[in-house]
Order: C-alpha cells, then sequence, then structure tokens
C-alpha cells in the first residue's frame, strides 16, 4: 500500500498519512464505521517480516490443490460469481457475508483473476470472475472478452436518492 501511495498521484503519499487524514476529518469520510482494517496494517511488518513470510508459505498448499484439480479435470480456468450480491450498510453489526465469492481463493493464492458484470440483482451489479494458475492473464482476458461479448450484460447503474443519517 505505501509503496502504491508514494506513486500515486495524490497528496497522500503513506498509510500512516491516510490514517492520519481520515482521523483529521472522522466525521465527513467515516460517519458509521472506523478503518481498524487500516491500523492493524501499519502495526504489522513489511513484506519481510517472518510473519508475513510463514503465512504466505501456508498458500502453497491451496496454491497446489487448485492446480492440482484444474490438472486433473483439464481445466484452462475457473468461472464463477465473484461476491454474493452486494449488502445493505448495517450499521449495528457491520458488513456480513453476503454469498459465494471467486475473490477470495484468488485473493489466497495471489493467482491471476479478472471481473466482467454478470448483470443485476435487485438492481445492484454483480459480476463474473475468471481465475487460473500463474501468468494466464492473456487467457482470462480472452475468456472474460468472450463472455462479456456473448452475454452483452454490462449496464449503467442507476443512481438512487440516499437518505443523509446524522449520528
Amino acid at each position: 500500500m505505501n509503496k502504491y501511495l508514494a506513486s500515486a498521484n495524490g497528496k497522500v503519499k503513506s498509510l500512516k498519512e491516510l490514517i492520519a487524514f481520515d482521523l483529521e476529518n472522522e466525521k465527513k469520510v467515516m460517519p458509521f464505521f472506523k478503518q481498524e482494517i487500516l491500523t492493524e496494517s501499519e502495526a504489522k511488518g513489511g513484506l519481510d517480516s517472518k510473519e508475513y513470510l510463514d503465512a504466505l508459505s501456508k498458500t502453497n498448499g491451496f496454491r497446489k490443490t487448485i492446480l492440482d484439480l484444474m490438472t486433473a479435470s483439464k481445466l484452462d480456468a475457473l468461472s464463477g460469481i465473484t461476491n454474493g450480491p452486494a449488502c445493505c450498510i448495517d450499521l449495528v453489526n457491520g458488513d456480513y457475508d453476503n454469498g459465494p465469492s471467486l475473490s477470495t481463493p484468488a485473493a489466497i493464492t495471489g493467482f491471476p483473476h479478472i471481473t466482467v458484470p454478470m448483470g443485476l440483482f435487485h438492481g445492484l451489479p454483480i459480476g463474473l470472475s475468471f481465475y487460473a494458475g500463474s501468468y494466464t492473464e492473456p487467457l482470462l482476458i480472452s475468456l472474460a472478452y468472450s463472455y462479456e461479448q456473448a452475454s452483452m450484460k454490462r449496464e449503467r447503474p442507476g443512481f438512487r436518492t440516499v437518505v443523509n443519517v446524522e449520528l
């Protein structure tokens, strides 16, 4: 995150600066939820820390399982819903799981993953993901493009009136 922010065309150049900005503008930028994930991330070590390297090594078995499954089944890629349909904001309980997700295995393994529009569910967008092993980006782009052209599911989102809630 720090590497990205440092090179981005913005005033905030680090995660620490982003956290400070959010705190200075808390009422405006975080009226309902805070930034626990950001502060936990800032407290962790870098990509060379033992904690990170140990966690990374645990993904090898999952990566192998996915690749073995694809090889045994003669699959070029996996496809499925990117995430469950969008959920409503719950000011009491926070975010909640709303169905299956192909983005989770992609995030864990670090394998390439692409998402294209799959239509709307109760007026909210849902995506279709394509996912495969390392260095398969050209294949995934081709599959995603082919699906998108065949399905024509890209729809312009509608904008709805939002009720402003004062805390």
